[in-house]
């Protein structure tokens, strides 16, 4: 179980405003008051976790204690910007949970074998986001013990 007096924070990778939206509207939906960050694609996301250019300042950019991943950006896909977290010492115990439109077996197969702590198909309906969120936020940051963050 997670220090209730420490708040969580969250990184959600995510090319789409909408979707970038609708998560963190599920998420207040769901009573997480969690912090969460945003970036756009698979080189941002490095950067972020690297502090490096805009995401230089640890205050404006904390550690994440978990990240949302689309799989599916520009520049550097989901999958990529994964394989280069899991490959990274310093990175690859963050956990990491897939959050994306696709539904293919063989995205599912390679997110799990990349390192992947979860996989999930987004719903179609904004409830259906909202409740997932909720699961989501109950596994994660009450269940679940997270790693120590590691000072920067």
């Amino acid at each position: 179980m997670n220090d209730p007096f420490q708040p969580i924070t969250i990184l959600m990778a995510e090319d789409d405003p909408d979707d970038r939206l609708l998560t963190q509207e599920a998420l207040t939906e769901s009573r997480l008051t969690n912090g969460i960050y945003f970036v756009e694609d698979g080189i941002e996301l490095l950067d972020y976790l690297n502090q490096r250019g805009k995401y230089a300042s640890s205050v404006d950019s904390p550690q994440p204690d978990i990240i949302l991943l689309d799989l599916n950006m520009p520049r550097m896909d989901g999958r990529e910007a994964l394989e280069a977290i899991k490959a990274d010492s310093k990175l690859r115990r963050i956990p990491i949970v897939v959050l994306t439109t696709s539904k293919a077996e063989e995205d599912v197969l390679r997110s799990y074998d990349l390192g992947v702590s979860g996989f999930i198909t987004k719903p179609i309906t904004f409830d259906g986001l909202i409740e997932a969120m909720r699961i989501v936020g109950e596994y994660w940051f009450s269940i679940v013990k997270l790693p120590p963050r590691k000072r920067r």
